[in-house]
C-alpha cells in the first residue's frame, strides 16, 4: 500500500471513527437515569452505532481471549457477562423501535444490521480459544465455591456455547452461521409481512344500515378514523380495538365474515406479503440446525431447557387439557347453536358467527357485555388501579416523569420507587395502536439490571399495548379483556423492575419459557376481585363504583365458554409442536399441515383461504417455537400459585413479600421449580387450574 492509499485509508476511518463518536447513541446519555435519548435519535445513527458497538464488544472478547492469565471465573465468565453492554444498550432501543414504531427505513436498516449482528454473534459463540477458557472454568466448577447465581451463571454460560456450536467442527460452524444468518431474516420479514397486511386491509363503509348492532363507541372511533383520511362515513381495521367489537356486535354476517378473513388470511394470499414459503424454511432451517447439534427435533433442542424437560411433558399436558376440554367445549357449542336458532339462524354455525352468537347468549345467561363494563375502566383511573395493586402489594410507587424522553408523545414514562424510595425502574407504557406498531401487546426492556463493584444497576422497562383509543366524546374506555391484558403485561413489567441479580443474563424476565409467565398471568386473577376494583373502577360520567352484582356477573361469566377457549389455545400449542417436532424437512401445504396437526381441538370445519402458522408471529417472528405451551403450563402454576393468596388475603403482606422475593427478584438465577417451591411449598398441581376453569 502506497503512502497515499495508507494516508487516505487512515484518514477516512478517522473520519468513520469521528462520527462514530458523536453519535448520540456511542455517547453517554446526559438524561434521567441515563434513559434512552430519543428526541435527538435518528435512523441514521443506528447502523453506525451498532457496528462501533460490535468494535467494542470484539475488543472486549479479545482481551478475555487474549488474558495471559489461567482462566477463572472473574476473569473468564464474568468479563464474558460484562462484555457488549454497548452493543445491548442501542439493540433494545433499536429493536423495541421496531415493534412499537417503525418505518420502512428502520426495517431496512434491520435487514441490513440482522445479518452483522448474527455474525457478531457467532463470532463469539464459535470462538474456540474463547470456548476453550470457558470449557476450563466450568470443569473444574466442583472446587470453585461459587454460590447458587454464580453456579447459575457458569452452567448457562457453558451450554450457551454447546447450543450455538462450540462443539462443531469447523464445516459445521461455518454451516451454522449461514442457518443463524438465514433465521434472522427470515422471522424479520415475516414479522413485516404480517404487520404490513394488518395495515393494509381497511373498509369504509358508507351506509349506517350496514353497521346495525354496533356500539356507538365503535362507530365514534370509525368516524374519527375515516375523517382521518378525509373520508365520509366510517373505516374500519383490523386491529384488535375495532376487530374484536367488530366481530361480537355486527349483525351484518356477510361483514363479519370479510373482516373473519382479512383477519384469518394473512400470509396466505400467494402475493408478495405471502408466508407459505418463509414458514416452511424457518421449520426447515431449525431443523437442521438441531440436527446439527445433536438433537432429533428443534423441539428436542428447544426443551432440553424448560420445566416440561421435553417433548413427554408437554403432549402430556396438552393432552390433559384436551381431554378435560373437549366435551365442555362440544356442549358449549351446541348451546350456542340452540341459541342461534332460538334468534331465526337456520346456517350451519361458521366462525365468523361464534363471537355474534356467543356475546349475545353472554348477555342473555349474565346481563352482561362489554359496553356495560367499559364505563368502568377508563384508563387513567385504570392506570392508577393497575399500578396501586403493587403498591398495595409490594409497596411500590410510580411518579410521571415527562423529562424522560420518550420515542412517540403518547408513551408515558414513569419512575418506579420502592417503599423505602429508593429507585427501582424506568417504566414506559405505549398504550393505543398506530401504523408503526405491531399488534397485541408485550413487555420489553430498553436495559436490563444487574450489579457492579457496589451499584446495583436498574432497569428500564416497557409494556406496549394496543388499547382503544379516545374519540371526540369520550376518554379512552377499556374493554374487559384490554383490562386483563394490562394487568398480564404489567406482571412481566414487575419481573423486570423488581429484578435484584447481580448478572444482567440472569436478570429479570431471562427464565425458562414455560416459567416467565407466572408473573404475568397471577396478576390477572385480581381483576374480579370487587376488594381491589373498589379503588378505581368507578363510572367515568357519575364517579359509581363498579356495583357488586355487575362484579358478581363478571366472576359467573369467567367460564363462559371456557371449553371453546381452552381449545383455541391448544389448538396453537399443538400446531406449534407439529412444526417443530418435525424430524423431515416439510414440503407440502401449509394448510394441510396445520389442519391435520390441531384437527382434535376443531370445533367447526376448515375455512378455504385462512391459515394461522401464515400469520403466528410468536413461533416464526418471536421467540415461542416449540414453546408456545408455555402460556398453559404457567397458567398452572399461577393458579395454584394464587391460590395462597385466596387462603391468606388477597393483599396479604407476608405472602406478597415471598411472591416478590423467591419469584420476582430472583429471574434466571436458580432453577424455577425451586424458585416455586420455595414460594409456595410445594410442586404445582394441574387440579387448580381445572378447578378456576370449570373443567373439573
Amino acid at each position: 500500500m502506497n503512502r497515499f492509499v495508507t494516508f487516505f485509508f487512515v484518514f477516512a476511518m478517522t473520519i468513520v471513527n469521528l462520527s462514530a463518536r458523536n453519535n448520540p447513541l456511542i455517547q453517554p446519555f446526559n438524561t434521567p437515569h441515563f434513559t434512552a435519548p430519543f428526541p435527538v435519535i435518528e435512523n441514521s445513527h443506528f447502523l453506525p452505532a451498532i457496528q462501533e458497538a460490535m468494535e467494542m464488544g470484539r475488543s472486549e472478547i479479545r482481551a478475555i481471549v487474549d488474558n495471559p492469565e489461567a482462566p477463572t471465573f472473574e476473569n473468564t465468565i464474568e468479563g464474558l457477562e460484562r462484555s457488549g453492554r454497548m452493543l445491548s444498550r442501542i439493540n433494545g432501543i433499536f429493536s423495541n423501535l421496531r415493534s412499537a414504531e417503525t418505518n420502512e427505513e428502520l426495517q431496512q436498516i434491520a435487514r441490513e444490521a440482522s445479518p452483522l449482528l448474527t455474525r457478531y454473534q457467532n463470532d463469539i459463540s464459535l470462538n474456540p480459544d474463547l470456548f476453550a477458557r470457558i470449557k476450563a472454568v466450568y470443569e473444574k466448577r466442583e472446587s470453585l465455591s461459587l454460590n447458587p447465581e454464580q453456579r447459575m451463571l457458569l452452567e448457562n454460560t457453558y451450554n450457551q456455547f454447546v447450543r450455538r456450536g462450540a462443539n462443531l467442527n469447523d464445516a459445521q460452524k461455518e454451516r451454522f452461521r449461514e442457518i443463524s444468518t438465514e433465521l434472522s431474516l427470515l422471522s424479520l420479514k415475516f414479522g413485516e409481512n404480517v404487520l404490513r397486511e394488518t395495515n393494509k386491509f381497511e373498509k369504509h363503509i358508507t351506509v349506517k344500515e350496514l353497521l346495525s348492532g354496533l356500539p356507538e363507541s365503535l362507530l365514534e372511533a370509525a368516524s374519527s378514523k375515516a375523517r382521518a383520511k378525509g373520508l365520509e362515513g366510517w373505516l374500519f381495521d383490523i386491529t384488535m380495538p375495532m376487530y374484536g367489537p367488530f366481530m361480537r356486535y355486527a349483525e351484518n354476517r356477510e361483514l363479519r365474515r370479510e373482516m373473519f378473513m382479512a383477519n384469518s388470511s394473512k400470509g396466505l394470499k400467494g402475493d408478495e406479503l405471502d408466508n407459505q414459503d418463509n414458514v416452511k424454511r424457518i421449520v426447515e432451517l431449525r431443523l437442521e440446525m438441531a440436527n446439527l447439534l445433536g438433537y432429533n427435533t428443534y423441539a428436542d433442542y428447544v426443551l432440553e431447557r424448560s420445566m416440561a424437560s421435553g417433548t413427554e411433558g408437554v403432549f402430556k399436558l396438552l393432552g390433559q387439557l384436551l381431554e378435560a376440554a373437549t366435551p365442555v367445549a362440544m356442549q358449549e357449542k351446541v348451546e350456542v347453536e340452540a341459541f342461534a336458532r332460538s334468534l331465526g339462524f337456520k346456517e350451519s354455525l361458521m366462525p365468523w358467527d361464534w363471537s355474534y352468537y356467543s356475546e349475545k347468549l353472554k348477555e342473555q345467561k349474565y346481563s352482561l357485555n362489554d359496553e356495560m363494563l367499559k364505563p368502568y375502566f377508563e384508563l387513567n383511573r385504570t392506570i392508577d388501579g393497575v399500578f396501586g395493586l403493587a403498591t398495595s402489594l409490594f409497596g411500590i410507587t410510580f411518579r410521571l416523569n415527562r423529562d424522560i424522553p420518550v420515542y412517540h408523545e403518547e408513551v408515558m414514562p414513569y419512575e418506579v420507587y420502592d417503599e423505602d424510595g429508593t429507585f427501582l425502574s424506568v417504566l414506559y407504557a405505549d398504550f393505543h395502536p398506530r401504523p408503526g406498531k405491531q399488534g397485541g401487546a408485550w413487555m420489553s426492556s430498553f436495559k436490563s439490571q444487574w450489579k457492579e463493584n457496589g451499584v446495583d444497576s436498574r432497569p428500564h422497562i416497557t409494556i406496549v399495548m394496543n388499547f382503544t383509543r379516545p374519540t371526540d366524546t369520550k376518554p379512552s374506555l377499556l374493554t374487559f379483556y384490554e383490562f386483563r391484558t394490562f394487568l398480564h403485561e404489567f406482571g412481566h413489567a414487575l419481573h423486570g423492575m423488581l429484578s435484584r441479580t447481580t448478572y444482567s443474563n440472569l436478570s429479570g424476565t431471562a427464565v425458562y419459557r414455560d416459567f416467565v409467565e407466572l408473573p404475568s398471568q397471577i396478576m390477572e386473577n385480581w381483576s374480579v376481585e370487587k376488594e381491589f376494583l373498589d379503588k378505581f373502577a368507578v363510572h367515568y360520567e357519575t364517579g359509581e363504583k363498579i356495583p357488586e352484582n355487575l362484579v358478581q356477573r363478571i366472576k359467573e361469566s369467567e367460564n363462559f365458554n371456557t371449553g371453546y377457549a381452552t381449545l383455541r389455545q391448544l389448538s396453537f400449542g399443538y400446531v406449534d409442536m407439529a412444526w417443530h417436532t418435525l424430524s423431515q424437512p416439510y414440503t407440502g401445504d401449509v394448510k394441510s399441515f396445520e389442519e391435520e396437526a390441531w384437527k382434535e381441538t376443531q370445533l367447526f370445519p376448515s375455512v378455504e383461504g385462512t391459515a394461522m402458522s401464515t400469520q403466528f408471529s410468536h413461533l416464526f417472528a418471536g421467540g415461542y417455537a416449540a414453546g408456545y405451551y408455555s402460556y398453559k403450563w404457567s397458567e398452572v402454576l399461577d393458579a395454584d400459585a394464587f391460590s395462597l393468596f385466596r387462603k391468606n388475603g388477597l393483599f396479604d403482606k407476608a405472602t406478597a413479600r415471598s411472591f416478590r422475593e423467591n419469584i420476582l427478584e430472583k429471574g434466571g438465577t436458580e432453577h424455577p421449580l425451586e424458585l416455586y417451591k420455595r414460594y409456595r411449598g410445594q410442586e404445582p398441581s394441574v387440579d387448580a387450574l381445572l378447578e378456576r376453569s370449570g373443567l373439573k
